[in-house]
């Protein structure tokens, strides 16, 4: 093996080069929802070599496994990469964590596996934005085909698919009431959220197989798949840069342990970092907006503007109050006894608490009175704590609530051409549009489900806020301080016509002005869908390996 050493950043790395450089038919820059799939689907080809690069370790920790070990995952030091936004100048200057997989399956591992595709009204509006091919009826097929549904047997739904989709094996008594709760206050139940409609409350069917974590790495990266001949995997290896021959994508720089090797592309380089490192390593490669690019010091390969571009994310509001039955989930003398039951459970039944998401209910909803939601609910039977003190000891429950399709648009940017370095995340937050109205108007209803008669004998206090809020002021002072993200960042790369200068990738996912270069993963939709995001990401990487696989 030939080692050479290269410059980044005035450090001196040792490279892997010339001849001795690995070669693949596709190489694929991220094991997360769609790299997974991605990688799967092209492999079933014996023909066809593919490289997987992964910046995180294996997927081989009981915190990812076990569904109730959801908060050790999403603050884990090493399974995610712990991005925080730039000040929002609309929340108070604060910066916001932004948690996001590190590890094969990337944030389907340490996600809370709700499985949401959003409503067909999505896919009709991706379509008039561009996304030629991507309407209801085009999209349905490959959810379908990815999904292994376990309980509804109808049109709508796959059995054979690799994605295991369940009801929950356990179901907390407060998330139960919160059910109640929202029937009492009008909302119908819905007991298939991937139905006819999403409209009302009821219990969310999740990524599960048999009381375990269906992530996409296990969905798709199993045993079988690894043990394929045409299939490398590498762990711990960071992307760094698309290695370009003029607009040609011919491989990929890597780092794996302080050494830098080149990774070359026969056929194709597909990029599925996600909505924050899919277009960093799009500009450090030299594709991106020709005027920060050389800012930056980069040189320009391909000037796409968007690259970076129409950042949107579901941005949060919960309200919070202590309860009095001890059910909810809490790291507390009171609930230890329960725990230790519950751990020995399910290790020998694969039943029980631990099977829980913690977001085990909750629903959809019109503030607007109309026929389409334009928020969403998850309800949590616990207080989860920030990010330096995510178990909380206080006995509570949260109501969370968000804007489905938010006006505000924002951008990822380079802070430095390291690698290394998180790029500069603004979302801007509330800056358009009805962002901040529908916001509050959700954050009320949430309320109003929360103070329903239903919880009367387990509800106590306030416990954010503090106090309910008596006018709009004081509702926008609160969602101020104390809205989050909800962890669903898209858009970044988005898809479109030929004649939208923003659209960084045509509806085959092929980068306008490149050669041999795709972006397949969350951030090329052109608008957030009405839910959760995995799913859609892994529909996308089903329908773009099977355009693939024949010959587009």
């Amino acid at each position: 093996m030939l080692f050479t050493y290269s410059r980044l950043d005035g450090k001196k790395r040792r490279r892997i080069v010339g001849q001795h450089a690995q070669k693949f038919d596709y190489v694929i820059t991220g094991a997360g929802s769609a790299g997974a799939t991605m990688a799967s689907r092209l492999t079933e080809n014996p023909d066809v070599t593919v490289c997987l690069l992964e910046a995180g370790p294996k997927d081989n920790r009981t915190s990812i496994h076990t569904p109730a070990m959801i908060a050790d995952a999403l603050f884990s030091d090493d399974l995610n990469w712990h991005y925080d936004t730039a000040p929002q100048v609309e929340l108070n200057n604060r910066e916001l964590y932004w948690p996001r997989g590190k590890t094969l399956g990337g944030s389907s591992s340490v996600n809370a596996m709700i499985y949401i595709r959003g409503g067909q009204v999505d896919y009709e509006a991706w379509e008039k934005l561009g996304a030629t091919g991507f309407g209801w009826n085009e999209v349905l097929p490959y959810f379908r085909k990815s999904e292994d549904q376990q309980r509804i047997d109808d049109q709508l739904h796959g059995h054979n698919g690799p994605l295991t989709v369940s009801d929950l094996r356990y179901i907390n008594p407060l998330s139960e009431t919160l059910v109640r709760a929202g029937i009492e206050r009008g909302h119908p139940q819905n007991d298939d959220f991937n139905g006819a409609s999403r409209m009302g409350v009821g219990a969310y069917q999740v990524t599960q197989r048999d009381g375990r974590r269906c992530s996409a790495a296990v969905a798709y990266l199993g045993k079988e798949v690894q043990a394929r001949p045409n299939l490398t995997i590498m762990v711990e290896t960071l992307a760094t840069k698309v290695i370009m021959d003029g607009t040609r994508a011919a491989g990929v720089r890597v780092r794996t342990k302080g050494v830098d090797s080149d990774v070359m592309a026969k056929r194709e380089v597909i990029v599925t970092g996600g909505a924050v490192n899919s277009p960093q390593i799009l500009m450090l490669s030299g594709i991106g907006p020709a005027d920060h690019l050389r800012d930056m010091g980069i040189s320009v390969a391909i000037d796409r503007p968007g690259v970076g571009g129409n950042l949107q994310d579901h941005l949060d509001t919960a309200v919070c109050f202590t309860e009095n039955t001890g059910a909810s989930y809490a790291y507390s003398l009171r609930a230890l006894p329960k725990q230790l039951t519950e751990a020995v459970r399910y290790l020998f039944t694969r039943q029980g608490m631990l099977t829980s998401n913690a977001a085990e209910v909750g629903g959809f909803a019109s503030t607007k009175g109309e026929d389409e939601p334009d928020i969403q609910l998850h309800f949590i039977p616990a207080i989860i704590g920030d990010r330096d003190a995510p178990r909380n000891k206080v006995h509570g429950m949260t109501l969370h609530s968000y804007v489905l399709y938010p006006d505000s648009r924002g951008t990822i940017r380079l802070a430095s051409t390291n690698p290394e370095d998180h790029p500069v995340i603004d979302p801007q937050y509330l800056t358009k549009g009805h962002d901040m109205q529908t916001q509050i108007a959700g954050a009320k209803m949430a309320m109003d489900i929360m103070q329903s008669p239903v919880f009367n004998e387990v509800r106590m206090d306030h416990y954010s806020p503090e106090s309910y809020p008596q006018s709009d002021a004081e509702w926008k002072a609160f969602v101020r301080e104390k809205a989050e993200t909800l962890f669903h960042p898209i858009g970044t790369c988005k898809m479109g016509a030929p004649d939208d200068e923003m659209a960084v990738v045509d509806p085959h996912c092929r980068v306008y002005g490149a050669e041999g270069l795709r972006v397949v993963d969350a951030s090329v939709m052109p608008r957030l869908v009405g839910g959760n995001t995995n799913a859609p990401t892994i529909m996308i990487a089903e329908k773009i390996a099977e355009i693939m696989k024949a010959g587009g």
